[in-house]
């Protein structure tokens, strides 16, 4: 399998087949060059092929699919009525493009980032949805994991049912060394948490979130 990350500069050619420059001794030419999808779809013809798209909902999917969002409809994904759309230049002797019934796409998001437009209704439909919360068992035993159910704990029981996304992840609370746990408190937890409670996000959770943030704060700084 492959991991590839979206960003807003990702493009159909990208994804999908484009153009590249060639350079020869008879000057510059271009060349068409496959995409990701493409190459995934070909590797999945011989053997069951992962494509990992992290952060799936920061590039814009409409422009990025192009005609390929024809073939996300998984009734007809590798059956005997796959959908194949025309590709807009000839790769390697490849004009069509399908998906094979041992490719499978997942695409990943973090619902946190609230600059970050949602997702065409048009490519969402033609995707399953998990919503995977943060976990404090992955934190393990000790105050790491005691200041994160305190946190999260803050957020289910006070926190606006739209604004539960916005809980802190575990990553904030894993470290090697309790240094390294201190100054992530100190320089990425808390300036979030502050963020939140200065853009009023919280709502009525903001009086329980201050008292886990001083005792948050008091550990980071080694009291």
């Amino acid at each position: 399998g492959r991991t590839v990350q979206f960003h807003p500069a990702v493009t159909y050619e990208d994804f999908i087949v484009g153009l590249s420059p060639d350079p020869t001794a008879e000057g510059l030419r271009f060349r068409a060059r496959p995409g990701w999808l493409l190459e995934a779809a070909r590797e999945a013809k011989h053997s069951p092929y992962l494509l990992v798209i992290d952060e799936i909902n920061r590039a814009d999917l409409s422009k990025v699919l192009g005609e390929a969002i024809y073939l996300f409809e998984p009734r007809e994904v590798g059956s005997v009525t796959e959908r194949v759309v025309q590709l807009t230049h000839e790769v390697d002797g490849q004009r069509t493009l399908s998906m094979p019934a041992n490719l499978y796409v997942l695409g990943t998001m973090n619902t946190a980032d609230r600059s970050i437009a949602g997702m065409d209704l048009a490519v969402r439909r033609r995707f399953a949805f998990m919503t995977m919360m943060p976990d404090g068992r992955v934190v393990g035993e000790g105050a790491a994991r005691e200041h994160f159910e305190a946190l999260r704990a803050v957020f289910i029981e006070h926190a606006p049912d739209d604004m539960l996304h916005l809980l802190p992840g575990h990553s904030y609370f894993l470290a090697d060394t309790a240094v390294q746990l201190r100054n992530r408190f100190r320089y990425e937890l808390l300036p979030l948490l502050e963020e939140y409670l200065r853009q009023g996000l919280l709502g009525p959770a903001s009086v329980e979130l201050h008292a886990v943030m001083d005792r948050i704060r008091d550990m980071a700084e080694g009291n």
